[in-house]
Protein backbone atom coordinates (compact mmCIF):
# COMPACT_ATOMS: atom_id res chain seq x y z
CA UNK A 1 0.00 0.00 0.00
CA UNK A 2 1.37 3.42 -0.88
CA UNK A 3 0.85 6.63 0.46
CA UNK A 4 0.90 9.94 -1.95
CA UNK A 5 1.26 12.72 -0.35
CA UNK A 6 0.28 15.77 -1.95
CA UNK A 7 1.58 19.58 -1.03
CA UNK A 8 -1.27 21.96 -0.97
CA UNK A 9 -1.64 24.19 -3.98
CA UNK A 10 -0.87 27.94 -3.28
CA UNK A 11 -0.74 29.32 -6.39
CA UNK A 12 -3.14 32.14 -7.29
CA UNK A 13 -4.94 32.01 -10.52
CA UNK A 14 -4.90 35.21 -12.47
CA UNK A 15 -8.39 35.23 -14.79
CA UNK A 16 -9.32 38.00 -17.32
CA UNK A 17 -12.31 38.63 -19.10
CA UNK A 18 -11.83 40.43 -22.63
CA UNK A 19 -15.38 42.25 -24.40
CA UNK A 20 -14.38 41.06 -27.64
CA UNK A 21 -17.28 43.29 -29.15
CA UNK A 22 -16.16 45.94 -27.96
CA UNK A 23 -12.67 45.15 -29.40
CA UNK A 24 -13.95 44.77 -32.79
CA UNK A 25 -15.93 47.96 -32.41
CA UNK A 26 -12.97 50.46 -31.24
CA UNK A 27 -9.69 49.04 -32.18
CA UNK A 28 -8.36 50.92 -34.71
CA UNK A 29 -7.91 48.18 -37.50
CA UNK A 30 -11.55 48.13 -37.65
CA UNK A 31 -11.96 51.63 -38.36
CA UNK A 32 -9.10 50.81 -41.12
CA UNK A 33 -10.63 47.76 -42.60
CA UNK A 34 -14.45 49.73 -42.57
CA UNK A 35 -12.28 52.59 -44.69
CA UNK A 36 -10.51 50.14 -46.75
CA UNK A 37 -13.59 48.55 -47.64
CA UNK A 38 -15.66 52.17 -48.47
CA UNK A 39 -12.87 52.96 -50.92
CA UNK A 40 -13.03 49.77 -52.39
CA UNK A 41 -15.98 49.73 -52.96
CA UNK A 42 -16.96 53.45 -53.94
CA UNK A 43 -16.55 53.52 -57.64
CA UNK A 44 -18.59 50.23 -57.64
CA UNK A 45 -21.22 51.94 -56.07
CA UNK A 46 -20.93 55.06 -57.93
CA UNK A 47 -21.41 53.17 -61.27
CA UNK A 48 -24.73 51.59 -59.42
CA UNK A 49 -26.33 54.84 -58.74
CA UNK A 50 -25.16 56.47 -62.13
CA UNK A 51 -26.95 52.94 -63.65
CA UNK A 52 -29.90 53.66 -61.21
CA UNK A 53 -30.48 57.23 -62.27
CA UNK A 54 -30.36 56.04 -65.71
CA UNK A 55 -33.20 53.84 -65.31
CA UNK A 56 -35.08 56.21 -63.77
CA UNK A 57 -34.28 58.57 -66.38
CA UNK A 58 -35.79 56.31 -69.16
CA UNK A 59 -38.78 55.35 -66.27
CA UNK A 60 -39.54 58.69 -65.97
CA UNK A 61 -39.67 59.48 -69.79
CA UNK A 62 -41.61 56.51 -70.63
CA UNK A 63 -44.34 57.45 -68.35
CA UNK A 64 -44.52 60.88 -69.84
CA UNK A 65 -43.98 59.72 -73.37
CA UNK A 66 -45.96 56.65 -73.14
CA UNK A 67 -49.32 57.75 -74.25
CA UNK A 68 -47.96 59.25 -77.30
CA UNK A 69 -46.20 56.25 -78.51
CA UNK A 70 -46.91 54.32 -81.07
CA UNK A 71 -47.08 50.04 -80.06
CA UNK A 72 -43.74 49.15 -81.24
CA UNK A 73 -42.13 52.15 -79.52
CA UNK A 74 -43.80 51.42 -76.26
CA UNK A 75 -43.17 47.92 -76.55
CA UNK A 76 -39.34 48.80 -77.47
CA UNK A 77 -39.56 51.26 -74.59
CA UNK A 78 -40.73 48.61 -72.20
CA UNK A 79 -38.41 46.12 -73.41
CA UNK A 80 -35.41 48.11 -72.62
CA UNK A 81 -36.53 49.16 -69.35
CA UNK A 82 -36.99 45.42 -68.17
CA UNK A 83 -33.74 44.30 -69.69
CA UNK A 84 -32.01 47.64 -67.74
CA UNK A 85 -33.84 46.78 -64.23
CA UNK A 86 -32.36 43.05 -64.62
CA UNK A 87 -29.62 44.13 -65.86
CA UNK A 88 -29.02 46.67 -62.51
CA UNK A 89 -30.28 44.07 -60.00
CA UNK A 90 -27.71 41.44 -61.57
CA UNK A 91 -24.89 43.82 -61.06
CA UNK A 92 -26.49 45.02 -57.29
CA UNK A 93 -26.37 41.31 -56.30
CA UNK A 94 -22.67 40.67 -57.64
CA UNK A 95 -21.48 43.60 -55.89
CA UNK A 96 -23.34 42.69 -52.58
CA UNK A 97 -21.79 39.34 -53.16
CA UNK A 98 -18.48 40.88 -53.26
CA UNK A 99 -18.79 43.24 -50.40
CA UNK A 100 -20.06 40.52 -48.07
CA UNK A 101 -17.20 38.31 -49.02
CA UNK A 102 -14.40 40.72 -48.29
CA UNK A 103 -16.04 41.92 -45.38
CA UNK A 104 -16.01 38.48 -44.13
CA UNK A 105 -12.42 38.03 -45.04
CA UNK A 106 -11.17 41.52 -43.59
CA UNK A 107 -13.24 40.39 -40.36
CA UNK A 108 -11.79 37.33 -40.00
CA UNK A 109 -8.16 38.76 -40.45
CA UNK A 110 -9.32 41.62 -37.68
CA UNK A 111 -10.86 38.90 -35.42
CA UNK A 112 -7.02 36.94 -35.77
CA UNK A 113 -5.47 40.65 -34.76
CA UNK A 114 -7.43 40.58 -31.72
CA UNK A 115 -7.00 37.28 -30.75
CA UNK A 116 -3.62 37.11 -30.82
CA UNK A 117 -2.78 40.70 -28.75
CA UNK A 118 -5.43 39.02 -26.22
CA UNK A 119 -2.90 36.05 -26.17
CA UNK A 120 -0.01 38.23 -25.91
CA UNK A 121 -0.96 40.34 -23.59
CA UNK A 122 -1.99 37.45 -21.27
CA UNK A 123 1.21 35.48 -21.71
CA UNK A 124 3.07 38.46 -20.82
CA UNK A 125 0.97 39.70 -18.19
CA UNK A 126 1.14 35.94 -16.87
CA UNK A 127 -2.86 34.95 -16.82
CA UNK A 128 -3.34 31.78 -16.76
CA UNK A 129 -7.00 32.17 -18.33
CA UNK A 130 -8.71 34.59 -20.43
CA UNK A 131 -12.36 34.77 -20.99
CA UNK A 132 -14.73 36.14 -23.11
CA UNK A 133 -18.57 35.86 -24.48
CA UNK A 134 -20.74 34.02 -22.65
CA UNK A 135 -19.46 35.24 -19.19
CA UNK A 136 -22.70 36.52 -17.40
CA UNK A 137 -20.68 38.75 -14.88
CA UNK A 138 -17.46 39.54 -13.99
CA UNK A 139 -16.28 42.47 -11.36
CA UNK A 140 -14.18 45.05 -13.52
CA UNK A 141 -11.16 44.19 -11.54
CA UNK A 142 -10.96 41.10 -13.63
CA UNK A 143 -11.54 43.12 -17.32
CA UNK A 144 -8.53 43.67 -19.42
CA UNK A 145 -10.55 44.69 -22.59
CA UNK A 146 -9.03 48.64 -22.32
CA UNK A 147 -5.06 46.81 -21.89
CA UNK A 148 -5.98 44.91 -24.44
CA UNK A 149 -7.28 47.39 -27.21
CA UNK A 150 -4.80 50.01 -26.04
CA UNK A 151 -2.34 46.96 -27.42
CA UNK A 152 -4.09 47.16 -30.32
CA UNK A 153 -3.76 50.87 -30.62
CA UNK A 154 -0.12 50.21 -30.13
CA UNK A 155 0.07 47.75 -33.10
CA UNK A 156 -1.73 50.78 -35.54
CA UNK A 157 0.19 53.35 -35.08
CA UNK A 158 3.54 51.42 -35.17
CA UNK A 159 2.20 49.69 -38.86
Amino acid sequence: MSVVALAPVSAEIRIGVVNATKLMQEAPQAKAVTDALRAEFSGKQRELSTLQAALKAKQEKYEKDGPTMSGEQRSKAEKELRDGNRDYSQKLNDVQEDFNTRQNEELSRLQSAIVAEVQSYALSQKFDLVLTDGVIFANTSFDITAAVLAGLQARAAAA
